[in-house]
């Protein structure tokens, strides 16, 4: 009895009867087939069998079966009853059957066959066979076999069959919970016998678990400002989702950054820590990052995390410019005290971005004694300021600043020009500030007219209305014969040769300073006469002539 209710799961098949329902419930002739008939053990008296004619077993004996003692147990809910099935008859017995697998009160699967009540001989008529899943499982490895009587002949069914010897097989796989198939069976009768056709019924009810499989799905984003100056910070921001249906464990963003761009700690490269990324979960980062040149720096993220899951970022692209500052001067190398030299200052961006906050400033240069500015240049303190604002790649800008030096020397002018995010940018300019001296040449006669055998004065009178020292001045008197030296004096000494009076050279006479002599001579007979005094110098080209007439009279 152990054996036979191990083997109470398994499907036998059984000459000449029958499949083995799961649950210890048997088809017709097999428990026969077995142990023979007669009244069952006690240990299975509870169990429901089915004799030789199909009938139950207590129909069979025409007695009832005696219960197993009861067991005591937690009272369970009473199932509810199923609907009474629907008994046809006809002449032959019943042609409408319903039957519930294993048994009517813990049914799993119930067995609808509707044939018609009776049939022309030889002519073809349809019946049904359905099949209906009681349980809220699935039910698997459903088999139909149909024993066919002798005087049945098969034309075809909606379902797939197999028409082997003596019977039909449906092999219909699965059936879903409460779920149906029905099959239509054609065929006709080929004699006037009763029409025998039996169904059974083999499945399995498989014990199923269930594993939720998820699949966790990256991706990354990344952006960058599309154009900076390499003053300006670039910030890198990412967003690294969870697309798919599961955690992602473990997630990380790695970046391993373009040559010539590191992160503010001057890292090449970096990794951020993500964590854990629920599904639909998102999370943001931002790393600031510097430019150490100008030009166009691409690159794109990975994301990774446990299990393979990998996901790239958009590429990005980042141009970093410039301005670039160039500055020149120019002026006059040489000059003249007392004159004013004028220089001008060009400013150019040369560079790829605007040069913001662009200012020259120029260092005024001692010995100045005016200063003019252009362009709305300020003096402030000693420089002079010139606030140009943007400058624009390729632009320029001129100012000009006028200075008059106050004495003579070298000049030497520096302009600076800076902007913001450049390097400041000098120009010098050097001027040779000269002095010339500009002698002025004054003879007059303190007599005039002045009688004949009477002494005239004439006064000699040199002036340097220059800028520089007059050296070597030379000065000679020309008399002529109406006149007689009678004496000379001033600055240096006068001597007499001929009819000319010549002064010893002057070595220097200064700027705005003057000098004089005199010459005393006589008028020797009346006529108008003229004293002429001849004067040069080292700065002197050539000679300067002076001449001072007076009336002799008698």
């Amino acid at each position: 009895m152990k054996k036979l209710l191990l083997f109470s799961m398994i499907i036998i098949i059984m000459a000449g009867s029958s499949l083995l329902i799961s649950g210890c419930h048997y088809s017709c002739k097999s428990y026969h087939k077995l142990h023979g008939t007669g009244t069952p053990p006690p240990e299975i008296a509870n169990k429901v069998y089915w004799s030789d004619e199909c009938l139950e077993w207590a129909a069979a004996q025409n007695k009832p079966v005696e219960p197993p003692p009861p067991v005591i147990k937690e009272p369970e809910p009473e199932p509810k009853p199923e609907p009474k099935p629907l008994v046809a008859e006809s002449k032959c017995g019943p042609y409408i059957v319903t039957r519930t697998y294993p048994c009517k009160g813990c049914g799993e699967m119930k067995l609808d066959k509707t044939m018609p009540k009776q049939v022309q001989i030889n002519a073809p008529f349809e019946y049904t066979i359905k099949l209906t899943n009681l349980t809220d499982m699935m039910i698997a490895e459903v088999q139909v076999t149909e024993r066919l009587s002798k005087n049945f002949k098969f034309a075809s069914s909606s379902l797939p069959a197999k028409l082997q010897p003596g019977k039909l097989v449906w092999e219909l796989g699965e059936i879903g919970p409460k779920d149906s198939k029905q099959i239509k069976v054609i065929g006709s009768a080929t004699s006037t016998d009763c029409l025998k056709l039996c169904a059974t019924v083999a499945y399995v009810v498989p014990a199923c678990a269930f594993v939720q499989v998820v699949e966790p799905k990256l991706s990354l984003v990344k952006s960058t400002p599309s154009k900076v100056t390499i003053c300006d910070e670039i910030p890198l921001q990412f967003t690294v989702t969870n697309n798919g249906t599961g955690k992602a464990t473990n997630v990380k963003i790695t970046d391993k950054l373009p040559e010539g761009l590191v992160t503010s700690k001057g890292k090449k490269s970096f990794t951020l820590d993500v964590g854990t990324l629920d599904p639909d979960m998102s999370r943001r980062f931002k790393v600031k990052t510097k430019a150490l040149k100008t030009g166009v720096f691409t690159n794109k993220a990975t994301a990774i995390a446990d299990a393979g899951l990998k996901a790239e970022s958009n590429v990005t692209t980042t141009v970093v410019t410039q301005p670039v500052l160039t500055l020149k001067k120019t002026g006059p190398k040489n000059l003249y005290l007392g004159r004013s030299a004028t220089y001008t200052i060009i400013v150019t961006n040369t560079g790829d971005a605007p040069a913001v906050d662009t200012v020259i400033e120029e260092t005024i240069p001692a010995g100045i004694k005016k200063v003019r500015a252009s362009q709305g240049g300020q003096k402030v303190g000693s420089k002079i300021v010139w606030k140009l604002g943007s400058l624009e790649p390729k632009a320029t800008k001129t100012v000009t600043v006028e200075y008059a030096p106050s004495k003579a020397g070298i000049i030497k002018n520096k302009a600076t020009a800076t902007a913001a995010c450049t390097n400041a940018v000098n120009a010098s300019a050097q001027t040779s500030v000269k002095g010339i001296p500009a002698l002025l040449l004054e003879v007059i006669d303190l007599t005039d007219p002045i009688e004949v055998g009477s002494n005239v004065e004439y006064l000699i009178t040199i002036t340097n209305q220059g800028s520089a020292t007059a050296t070597n001045i030379i000065v000679n008197a020309i008399l002529e014969d109406s006149m007689k030296y009678v004496s000379s004096s001033g600055k240096t000494k006068g001597t007499l040769a001929g009819n000319t009076v010549s002064f010893k050279p002057l070595r220097g006479l200064s700027p705005k300073a003057k000098t004089s002599w005199t010459v005393v001579v006589k008028a020797v007979k009346k006529e108008d006469v003229r004293f002429k005094v001849i004067m040069n110098s080292d700065q002197l080209g050539r000679d300067v002539e002076e001449t001072e007439s007076t009336n002799f009279y008698k």
